[in-house]
């Protein structure tokens, strides 16, 4: 069977009910194709022939395993969800959703896309401001992160303590003149390790964060540059949560002139010091 190849999702709408109709007992590859979607362009022939095969007992049994076990941890998520959900709803709302809705369209083609957009609403509704917008945080970061730490950062003196407290901060033991090597804090917080995946993808980015993470691993291993930019974001996420203000990106190419402006002064103070002067000249 090669359905894997026709078909982008299996455990689409299609793709299930083509594997269910299998495991009951239908054989015709022509009436498992025609259980496609209507949305779906692969032709019915293509389908077809793709399900010729040999229906051994074995693998039947093995795909009856499979399903029952799909289904089983679908039911399990599906319950967590909702437990999630009534959990938010019982969460005070710092703005009224209808007036101060996400933008773009809220309807969204699929029942996943959709669902993601409602748990954003959602979200924001509680917060009082749109976590997404930070590079590299997705809607279940967000979700998870506001699990661990709330919403109230009230509770912590300061951003510096904040990250303090997420063990996301640098150790800046000094002794003899010299930064002292730290050992790594044991123990596991999951809300520094959400971070850390955010920074994962907003390293990757073309926003202001990913071209100060890039410039921080050109210099030093990717773990540590991971967990600064995990420091910024923690840091951005106590701003914008305690004061209620959108997160605005600059984008890399300011952050670039930025950093080029402030490399310019730091030689200009150089030079200075050791009594010459800098001439720009014209670029090539």
């Amino acid at each position: 069977m090669k359905l894997h190849q026709v078909l982008a999702d299996l455990t689409g709408v299609s793709g299930l009910a083509i594997i269910r109709a299998m495991v009951a007992g239908e054989r015709d590859p022509f009436k498992l194709a025609a259980l496609k979607h209507e949305r779906v362009k692969t032709r019915d022939a293509e389908i077809a022939k793709a399900l010729q095969g040999e229906y051994r007992q074995e693998h039947l049994f093995a795909l009856r395993q499979a399903l029952e076990l799909y289904d089983f941890y679908v039911s399990r998520i599906t319950e967590c969800d909702t437990m999630i959900k009534q959990s938010l709803r019982s969460w005070e709302n710092k703005v009224n959703p209808a007036e101060k809705p996400l933008p773009g369209n809220a309807q969204r083609k699929t029942a996943f896309a959709q669902g993601r957009y409602e748990l954003r609403h959602q979200l924001s509704a509680v917060t009082g401001v749109d976590l997404t917008t930070l590079p590299g945080m997705e809607v279940l970061s967000a979700q998870a992160l506001l699990s661990e730490v709330g919403t109230d950062m009230t509770r912590w003196k300061s951003e510096k303590h904040f990250c303090s407290w997420l063990r996301l901060c640098p150790d800046n033991r000094i002794s003899g003149g010299k930064a002292a090597r730290g050992k790594p804090h044991r123990g596991h917080h999951r809300a520094a390790q959400i971070l850390r995946v955010c920074a994962q993808a907003a390293i990757q980015s073309k926003t202001a964060l990913g071209a100060f993470g890039r410039r921080l691993r050109a210099r030093m291993d990717a773990p540590r540059a991971i967990k600064a930019l995990a420091h910024k974001l923690a840091q951005l996420v106590y701003r914008i949560l305690g004061s209620g203000t959108a997160y605005k990106d600059t984008g890399e190419h300011y952050y670039a002139e930025r950093y080029r402006e402030h490399l310019i002064k730091r030689l200009q103070k150089q030079a200075a010091h050791f009594g010459f002067n800098l001439t720009p000249q014209p670029c090539k």
